[in-house]
């Protein structure tokens, strides 16, 4: 196991790199929400949890990842070129006219599902392709990531009572609880918490993870397909905003923003040298 998770770890820096430099070269990017998340979708991509074929990607047996947070476009851009869902040159073009990738997440690059960046549309859309699974009998899994700021939106409560209802037992949905929205933290705008909470009484299996633990992301999301209990699980994943880069940490004004002169190789190098926030 520890062998694994090295290798994820280094991963999740590779990743870190790839988008770092990515959003560099087009100015532009919300680099902050994908470090956040950086670990929970290395792990899910990487770590042996979805099924997927890059060499095909409409394979009807796949299991649908939906970035309902889709301002992290420019985490799964990297991550798919990666894995070889294109050519990793591709991202050189990022934000570009002539290129496939946009600031928000677009559905005709290869490996992506949805369109996404209005928030509180991806649980809903999963929550749907979860149920269709399950009324035709076919048993891929539907993993949505939310950021927490948009538990704000009533259509995440919406969704997560209908889930309940019609137990999805194949339905998982991470929150990136990075605790910070666009311009604010989240406690100091209107208050989430208690998250759990709030969640298990809608009728969620709901655990609680360091979200930059690959151990702690492995145990709560490995095994789901043959879990006995019939509710739909959540995973709210505790993360800090622009992990990996310490001057970006724990300042919401760094949403949407890259680092620019001394303060862009500044970053680079604390991804490079893996630095802690």
């Amino acid at each position: 196991m520890q062998t694994k998770i090295e290798r994820l770890e280094k991963k999740a820096q590779h990743i870190r790199e790839l988008l770092l430099k990515m959003c560099c070269r087009a100015g532009t990017g919300h680099v902050t929400s994908a470090f956040s998340c950086t670990e929970i979708m290395v792990a899910l991509y990487y770590g042996g949890l979805l099924r997927f074929d890059p060499k095909n990607p409409e394979w009807a047996g796949r299991d649908r990842f939906i970035l309902s947070k889709g301002q992290a476009s420019v985490l799964l851009y990297p991550i798919l070129a990666d894995l070889g869902f294109y050519p990793v040159k591709e991202l050189d073009k990022f934000n570009s006219a002539d290129g496939m990738f946009g600031v928000h997440l677009q559905h005709d690059v290869p490996g992506v599902e949805i369109t996404s960046g209005s928030l509180g549309h991806g649980i809903g859309l999963a929550t749907g392709l979860a149920l269709a699974f399950k009324m035709d009998r076919e048993w891929p899994m539907v993993y949505a990531l939310l950021g927490d700021a948009e538990c704000y939106e009533g259509s995440v409560w919406e969704a997560a009572m209908f889930a309940s209802h019609h137990r999805l037992s194949n339905l998982v949905a991470i929150i990136d609880r990075n605790h910070m929205g666009a311009t604010n933290f989240t406690e100091h705008m209107v208050e989430l918490e208690p998250l759990a909470d709030k969640w298990r009484a809608f009728g969620w299996d709901v655990v609680s993870v360091n979200g930059h633990s690959f151990e702690q992301l492995l145990g709560a999301l490995d095994g789901l397909r043959s879990r006995k209990v019939a509710k739909p699980r959540l995973v709210i994943a505790d993360t800090v905003k622009g992990k990996g880069i310490p001057f970006m940490c724990y300042d919401p004004l760094w949403h949407a923003c890259v680092p620019k002169g001394e303060k862009q190789k500044m970053a680079l190098d604390a991804v490079l040298k893996g630095e802690e926030a």
